[in-house]
């Protein structure tokens, strides 16, 4: 049986290794889609979380966006980003457009997002959670968003220049999605995605108290 301080240790070691471990799908740029995806599936180390059944206190916008993501450090010195607006939303076929999303979403209990500008203005992106109700169904929302659906952004970055990652961690899925603002040909946003990504580490606190 592991400790829970190993656990977290443990959760938080396979995140990141997954995280340089898949390959960026390319997508065809456009207004509603991001210019590059990347998706990842469950893994074992979320099996206490697997369905809602084991894991069935609703997420709230404190628990996910709470006083320490007002403000998200990125790396390497560029700017912060700055939380904006903040949502529950209870029908998750709000949120999510393409062929097929209401049979993807059956199950599909609630999704909270929430908005992100840099402080210099070149930068915005938003992150949002869905609470699934097994972790297969997780999967099959990360899939869907490659093949055929994508989530509604609110955000006036550019889409055809922007990078959005999700991720199916047991019953929740995560998508982070950064785009730039103005300005013409390629960024690298890599650090502006790392830092949105982190916030899906609530999670992890899930996985340990139901272990």
């Amino acid at each position: 049986m592991l400790r829970r301080s190993s656990l977290v240790v443990l959760v938080t070691v396979v995140v990141l290794a997954a995280a340089g471990g898949v390959a960026f799908w390319l997508l065809s740029g456009g207004e509603d889609r991001p210019g590059v995806y990347r998706g990842e599936f469950t893994t074992a180390i979320y099996a206490p979380i697997s369905t809602r059944a084991a894991d069935g206190k609703p997420l709230s916008l404190i628990e996910v966006f709470g006083e320490d993501t007002r403000r998200l450090a990125v790396a390497g010195g560029r700017s912060p980003l700055r939380q904006g607006t903040s949502a529950v939303v209870d029908d998750c076929g709000d949120a999510v457009w393409g062929e097929g999303v209401e049979e993807v979403l059956d199950g599909c209990s609630q999704m909270l997002k929430a908005a992100y500008t840099s402080e210099d203005g070149k930068t915005a992106g938003e992150f949002f959670i869905f609470n699934m109700a097994s972790a297969e169904g997780a999967d099959l929302l990360v899939k869907a968003m490659h093949d055929r659906a994508f989530v509604r952004r609110e955000t006036g970055f550019d889409a055809s220049r922007s990078s959005a990652q999700a991720r199916s961690m047991g019953h929740y899925v995560t998508v982070s999605w950064v785009g730039p603002v103005g300005g013409t040909g390629r960024v690298d946003l890599a650090a502006e995605q790392v830092a949105l990504d982190r916030l899906g580490q609530v999670v992890q606190a899930r996985v340990v108290n139901a272990a």
